[in-house]
Parts: C-alpha cells; sequence; structure tokens
C-alpha cells in the first residue's frame, strides 16, 4: 500500500480517536459498571455481593419506588398537557405580525430558561411560603377570600412543581413551536382563508399538521426531560421527596438510595430501569413519526 493510501485509511480514525477515547472512558465503561452494579448489593463502594435479579424483584414491590414513579407521571402529564399548551399560545401569540415588541416579548418570556434550576428552586420557595410568599399573598390581594396560609408545598406539591416548571420551560418550548409557525406554508393559509375557513379551522386543518413534526419531537424532550427531573423539586422542597414523600421522583429516589443510603447497586438497577422507560418513550415516538411520513 502506498503511503498517501495508507493515511487515508487511517485519517478518519486519527481525528475520532480523541472522541471515541473520552466516549469509551466516561460513556462506555460507566454505563457497563452501573450494569454490573444493578446486579449486585452495596454497602458503600467497596463492599458488594452478587444478588443476581434481587434487585429488579425488590424493585417491583418496593412501595417507595412505585411512589416516585406515581409523582414523576403526574409531573410528566403535567409538563404535556400545562406547560405544552402554554408554548404553543405564547408562540401563536408572538408570531402575530401585528403584534408590537415581538422581539422584546420573546425575550421576556424565554429569559426564565436562562437561569439555573437551582435559583428558580429557591425562588419558587419563597414565593411559595405561607402569608409571607408572593402567590399568596398577591392571590390574597386580588381574592380577599383567598386563604393566605394555603399550603403549597405541604399539600399540593405537584401543582407546585407544575406551575415552576411552566415559568421556566413555557419560554424554551416557545422556541421550537414559534420556528415551525414561522416555516407554515402561506399559499395554504391564504387558500384556507379564501375558501372561508375561520381562525380555529385554519388552526386544526393548516398549522397543526404542518407543525406536527416539530410538536412531537418537543413532547419526547419534555418526557426525557421530565423523568429525568431532579433539581428543581430536591431544592424547592428542601432537600427531601416532600411531605408523604408526595414530591419524590425516580431521580430523587435513585440520588437518596445510592449516595445517601449507599446502595449502589440498587440505585443502579433504578437507573437501568428508567434508562428502558425513556428508550421506549424515543422508540415510541421515533416510530409514530415513521408512520406519519409514510401516511
Amino acid at each position: 500500500m502506498k503511503p498517501t493510501r495508507l493515511h487515508a485509511a487511517w485519517a478518519p480514525w486519527v481525528f475520532t480517536a480523541p472522541f471515541l477515547l473520552l466516549f469509551l472512558l466516561f460513556t462506555a465503561w460507566p454505563l457497563l459498571q452501573s450494569l454490573v452494579l444493578a446486579f449486585q448489593q452495596t454497602f458503600g463502594p467497596r463492599s458488594t455481593r452478587f444478588v443476581g435479579f434481587d434487585n429488579f424483584a425488590f424493585l417491583l414491590r418496593d412501595p417507595l419506588f412505585w411512589q416516585a414513579v406515581r409523582n414523576t407521571v403526574i409531573y410528566t402529564a403535567g409538563a404535556i398537557f400545562v406547560q405544552l399548551p402554554v408554548a404553543l399560545g405564547l408562540a401563536l401569540l408572538l408570531n402575530r405580525p401585528q403584534l408590537r415588541g415581538r422581539a422584546l416579548f420573546r425575550l421576556i418570556f424565554f429569559s426564565p430558561s436562562l437561569v439555573g434550576l437551582v435559583f428558580v428552586g429557591l425562588m419558587f420557595h419563597l414565593m411559595f411560603q405561607k402569608h409571607t410568599g408572593l402567590i399568596n399573598a398577591g392571590l390574597h390581594t386580588l381574592f380577599s377570600s383567598w386563604d393566605p396560609e394555603f399550603a403549597w408545598l405541604d399539600a399540593y406539591i405537584m401543582p407546585s412543581l407544575i406551575i415552576a416548571s411552566v415559568w421556566l420551560y413555557a419560554g424554551f418550548n416557545m422556541i421550537y413551536f414559534l420556528a415551525a409557525l414561522q416555516n407554515v406554508n402561506r399559499e395554504l393559509m391564504e387558500a384556507a382563508e379564501i375558501d372561508g375557513a375561520g381562525p380555529w379551522a385554519r388552526f386544526r386543518h393548516v398549522v397543526l399538521p404542518e407543525i406536527r413534526p416539530v410538536a412531537g419531537f418537543v413532547v419526547l424532550l419534555s418526557v426525557i426531560g421530565s423523568f429525568q427531573l431532579f433539581e428543581l423539586p430536591w431544592v424547592l422542597l428542601n432537600n427531601s421527596g416532600g411531605p408523604g414523600n408526595n414530591g419524590l421522583t425516580i431521580v430523587m429516589y435513585l440520588f437518596q438510595t445510592g449516595f445517601l443510603t449507599g446502595d449502589l447497586g440498587y440505585a443502579s438497577a433504578i437507573g437501568w430501569v428508567l434508562g428502558l422507560i425513556l428508550v421506549g418513550a424515543a422508540w415510541a415516538q421515533a416510530r409514530a413519526a415513521r408512520k406519519e411520513i409514510s401516511g
């Protein structure tokens, strides 16, 4: 083989070697180790015992795990059925050409996603406080019958989390919808308007089919992000799952089990189950997208 051909054959490996090295070191190797750990019972990092599928069998009858799954599913439902419609509504509003100051409003609605989750958790922890919290004080000012001692973080943890996440993420998801709306075929919109279609009919029969691929992608991102929820409830609920563990999520339970209790094997089993759930969600979204494209 001539030297030039030899160099051409090795060039791709030379250029991809840094990525492959980092991927093997920081992704593949930890994944393999966590898979091994999932079949072990650990008492700290140095004491381990092989237990086979016992961690997964215990997980199936662990009430705390299922409570974490229930809380995470409720939060995910809130993200899909509350947060995304709000984001779509903002995008529809800011896509109107006659609206003045659209760029400023886009920046205002997007800006919450620029601050950190810890900051948002601390801020809403203060805002949801009884009597002195901004939300209770504001609602009591607007509606005199509102109880200023309303216990947001004691009795209504999931609604509180959903409200905080709407403030944080609605503007971020609005950007996706806004980009999709700006690519809607104008000729179809004008044809529908000439045919006498009203705003709702144009949205349902023209806009919605055009933005459906992006909407499906945003739903998938919201599902994945919701199932990985950790920092926001962890800070909002003072490093706990809240009263009765009503704010405990899957990742919070994984963290408590692995790093507070010290059972890294059981935490790895939880992590692998969570990973399979997310792979299943991605597979379902990809299959739905292929089905839509094929007609």
